[in-house]
């Protein structure tokens, strides 16, 4: 899967924002509320997301889709540790039709 441009459905735990609010850096986590206050999911279920058009994120309990190219790489940060990073290159939110 390295290197491959997929897209990942998940929940936000927003790292970063821009100037406007917008999150630049995220992980896709596989629950809602994950990292925040309960202890973080093992680092092979964490996607680190970079998505530097930013994304308005108004609830991180709401479903996202993401597509982007999946890296391999260990990515530690203060909340959890990652196995993988995406490049994001389109972010929605998941919709009912999509199910």
């Amino acid at each position: 899967m390295n290197g491959k441009t997929i897209r990942l459905g998940g929940y936000p735990v927003p790292l970063e924002t821009d100037a406007k609010g917008h999150s630049t850096l995220f992980f896709i986590v596989p629950y809602p509320g994950a990292c925040i206050h309960v202890p973080p999911p093992p680092p092979n279920q964490l996607v680190l997301v970079r998505y530097p058009k930013g994304l308005k994120l108004d609830d991180i309990y709401t479903p996202l889709w993401v597509e982007g190219t999946l890296k391999i790489e260990k990515v530690s940060n203060d909340l959890a540790d990652a196995a993988y990073a995406m490049d994001a290159s389109k972010v929605r939110v998941v919709v009912e039709s999509d199910l």
